[in-house]
């Protein structure tokens, strides 16, 4: 077979993207050489692969990246061997599916050193496809409520299976809709673990949680707890709690509503929700959620405050969003998105209860709003 290049970089073996709409394009096989499918998303940053491909948030997702080259500074290499303490990394592993470039640097040039993110996919046994025309795809992503894909790679194997909890009632041939599925097992800590030593405790509820939420408090002198999803949250001693982001739909997340509800809120301390916890607070005040037509996936989306009159660029990677007329009259507006207007964050108004629906600990992306971490530390 003839090879092509793209920038320099030769490709040798098609793969192709085939869509639930019908559509199919044909690409170039990057990556590990498996077969996967997911949900079609896409990110338009410049910058911020690495922190994005190991946000669990995107679990579940093909995430296209719509700009013209990715991986042009490698994989940064974890300090000392820990990834929890290199920036670059939001969790151990890649979460996505795979990815969609229109083409990819094969090369690496990173002040701590590191691989290439291709050498980097084919560790972590993540696929990926290049020569597609991103920009066109995301198009297409964005005239589709719902789109899901497969990365079809010749003559390769299907996925593997015993990656994530969630797969294993995968068949295959199918077309993977995550959001059918609690995904939390998938992402949450497997056992609670006790990260820092400080003057107050926060509880971290583990659903998905991005590691620069965990660096953030430890720079803020908080000891930090981290507890699975699924654990007894009477048991736990806190100063406050954190609900985290994750993925998925947040009602398709067993009893964790009810427990937040029972456990935590009862007990009066300052809570902040996060994205999908965010929600899940919502939800245990009595409000309700929706899927939104079009999710707000970017380093730049404009939120506005709404007691402040003030607006902010926020990091956002989220599906769902919590539906504005059924907030509980205990509650007020907090932010709301400057582009569709829908709910961007609550917060109660006699509680020490607040939720924002993007990334305050933001990485990658805009610090405008990390304030709101500041702001959480002064109730504790």
């Amino acid at each position: 077979m003839k090879n092509e290049s793209f920038f320099g970089r030769q490709y040798s073996k098609k793969a192709y993207l085939e869509l639930s709409n019908g559509i199919k394009l044909e690409g170039k096989a990057i990556g590990a050489d498996i077969s996967i499918s997911g949900e079609m998303v896409f990110n338009t940053g410049m910058l911020g692969y690495s922190e994005a491909m190991t946000d669990p948030s995107y679990l579940g997702q093909i995430l296209v990246f719509s700009f013209c080259l990715i991986g042009n500074y490698g994989i940064p290499f974890p300090k000392n061997g820990d990834f929890f303490s290199s920036q670059g990394h939001e969790s151990s592993s890649i979460t996505t599916q795979g990815i969609i470039v229109s083409d990819i640097y094969d090369g690496c040039h990173h002040h701590n050193g590191g691989i290439s993110l291709e050498d980097w996919m084919k560790k972590q046994d993540v696929p990926g496809l290049a020569g597609i025309d991103t920009r066109y795809l995301v198009q297409i992503i964005r005239e589709s409520e719902n789109l899901w894909g497969r990365i079809v790679s010749e003559g390769a194997k299907y996925q593997n299976k015993n990656k994530f909890e969630f797969l294993k009632h995968f068949e295959d041939g199918e077309y993977v809709d995550p959001s059918k599925f609690n995904l939390m097992p998938s992402v949450s800590t497997k056992k609670r673990q006790v990260m820092s030593r400080g003057l107050k405790k926060v509880a971290i509820i583990d659903c998905g949680a991005k590691w620069n939420i965990m660096r953030m408090f430890i720079e803020r002198d908080c000891k930090v707890e981290v507890l699975p999803w699924d654990t007894d949250f009477s048991t736990v001693k806190c100063d406050g709690w954190v609900i985290s982001n994750g993925p998925g739909d947040p009602k398709n997340t067993a009893d964790l509503v009810e427990r937040i509800k029972k456990d935590v809120l009862i007990l009066n301390k300052p809570i902040l929700g996060i994205c999908l916890g965010h929600q899940l607070l919502a939800l245990a005040s009595g409000a309700e959620t929706k899927r939104l037509s079009h999710g707000h996936r970017s380093h730049n989306q404009p939120v506005f405050s709404i007691p402040d009159k003030k607006a902010y660029m926020s990091s956002q990677n989220h599906r769902y969003a919590v539906e504005k007329s059924s907030i509980p009259v205990d509650w007020e507006l907090w932010f709301e998105n400057a582009n569709d207007n829908s709910v961007e964050g609550l917060k109660h108004k006699t509680s020490p209860f607040m939720s924002v629906q993007f990334h305050p600990e933001a990485s990658s992306g805009p610090n405008d709003t990390s304030w709101i971490i500041d702001k959480f530390v002064g109730l504790l």
